[in-house]
Formats: C-alpha cells, sequence, structure tokens
C-alpha cells in the first residue's frame, strides 16, 4: 500500500466534505506513518471529542482495505496535530510508568483506554526491558498492565499497601 494512495484518498474524501486542506504532511511516530492535515476547517474535521476525525480514519482504512490492502501498513490521520499531542502524551506516560515497574519491581495497571491507545502504549514499550504489556478486561474497562519480568525480590505495590 502506497503512501501516495492514502494522500490521494484524503485530498478526495475532505474536498468531498466541502473542506480545504492547506497542507498535507506525512511522518512516522510510535510505530505508525501519521498524515497529518493542516486547514482552517480544523473543527469542523475534528468534530466534538474527535468524532468526524475518528470517522475519517475508520473510512479510509475501510476503503484501502476494499481495494485490497492486504499488506496495509498502520497508519494515523491527523488534524493540525490534535492526533500528534494525544501520542506525544501516551508514549510519555507509557515511559514514565515502565520506569516505575522497574524501579519498583511491580506490575501496573492503567486507566481503560481504546483499542488505538493500547496499541500506541503496546508499540512504544515493545522490546523495553524488563517490562512487557498485556491488555486486561473486556469492552470499557480493557486496560493495558504493564508487567515487571526482571528480578521480583521486592514486595508487590499490594503486599506494600
Amino acid at each position: 500500500m502506497e503512501k501516495e494512495a492514502v494522500i490521494t484518498l484524503i485530498r478526495e474524501l475532505v474536498g468531498k466534505m466541502g473542506m480545504t486542506i492547506d497542507n498535507l504532511l506525512v511522518s512516522d511516530i510510535a510505530g505508525h506513518t501519521l498524515f497529518t492535515i493542516t486547514t482552517k476547517d480544523s473543527g469542523a474535521l475534528i468534530g466534538t471529542g474527535g468524532e468526524t476525525l475518528h470517522a475519517l480514519n475508520h473510512l479510509v482504512k475501510k476503503i484501502l482495505e476494499d481495494e485490497g490492502g492486504e499488506n496495509m501498513f498502520h497508519f494515523v490521520i491527523d488534524v493540525n496535530g490534535y492526533h500528534a499531542t494525544h501520542i506525544r502524551a501516551l508514549e510519555s506516560q507509557a515511559l514514565m510508568l515502565a520506569e516505575r515497574a522497574r524501579t519498583f519491581k511491580y506490575d501496573i495497571e492503567m486507566s481503560p483506554m481504546s483499542s488505538y491507545d493500547r496499541l500506541i502504549v503496546h508499540s512504544v514499550l515493545q522490546g523495553s526491558p524488563d517490562v512487557l504489556t498485556e491488555s486486561q478486561g473486556e469492552g470499557k474497562v480493557r486496560h493495558i498492565v504493564i508487567k515487571y519480568t526482571g528480578d521480583k525480590t521486592s514486595a508487590t505495590l499490594q503486599e506494600m499497601l
């Protein structure tokens, strides 16, 4: 799947929505390709709580899958840095909690989050020393546990409380 095909489809769909794209940049972040749209119509394109932007991401991925995208790469469409800011905050939180797990030698449960956010955390911590990530729970309470895998000679958090 070529990045150019994604760019063409984004431009076409946003145009059909009656909005203009000032610029479209491609970058890599947290193991994903990020297509960042710069536009004056950001409020309408992002929508309440990011709903319109989430729908645009979903629609582009479904169209590309239907066109034979078996080898589709992971990508995210962003508008004026909305997702990039969120991704950087998740990366920072995941790295801090992994360090806490290594320092105190216990597992840490993160708050429930979307499947997309869990994917980001798994990607960020993949290959990190002495920790593994695991999703647990079902539905809206599904969350990540950062599991300490090193020497567990110190007390667990539950024992400390």
